[in-house]
């Protein structure tokens, strides 16, 4: 086969992989890097993560009710960090705009995100605390061992 014709056959096997992966990879939706969530949305996908921590761990109705808690206290708290508006990547985006970094600016941003971060934290402690103190020792050991493997997403289904 001639040279020219195998590196025109390579070159196209190539392409129509790497464009036939980005294909197969943009079908994302929204979940993660995507369109903004509604409040439905996020209440929602809330629901069915209770829900499948409820099934693994086995919870019963109080400890799921504490969970549900935990995670409509985490949904606060972010939407407190993000109370301006603003993302953090156009913020930074903001800040080397010009010619210099905007050390004032990137103070200024940082401190509204601690002062949120320090005026949610109790309930998010408590909220966490009510839930993991209501485990039973098995329950706890599963929410250890899940912590230990990093938390991934297939280490849920066993």
């Amino acid at each position: 086969m001639r040279k020219w014709l195998k590196r025109t056959l390579v070159g196209v096997f190539g392409a129509s992989v790497l464009f036939g992966g980005l294909a197969a990879c943009s079908h994302r939706g929204d979940a993660w890097g995507g369109a903004p969530r509604s409040e439905a949305e996020q209440a929602e996908w809330r629901g069915k993560m209770v829900e499948r921590a409820a099934a693994k761990l086995e919870l019963d109705a109080t400890q799921k009710a504490k969970l549900a808690l935990l995670g409509d206290t985490l949904a606060t708290q972010r939407k407190a960090m993000l109370a301006d508006g603003t993302t953090p990547r156009a913020e930074l985006n903001a800040l080397i705009a010009g010619e210099r970094f905007d050390r004032g600016r990137a103070q200024t941003f940082v401190d509204a995100k601690t002062a949120a971060l320090r005026q949610a934290s109790p309930a998010v402690i408590a909220a966490a605390a009510d839930f993991y103190d209501s485990l039973n020792a098995a329950q706890q050991q599963k929410v250890r061992d899940l912590l230990a493997r990093g938390g991934h997403r297939h280490g849920w289904r066993g």
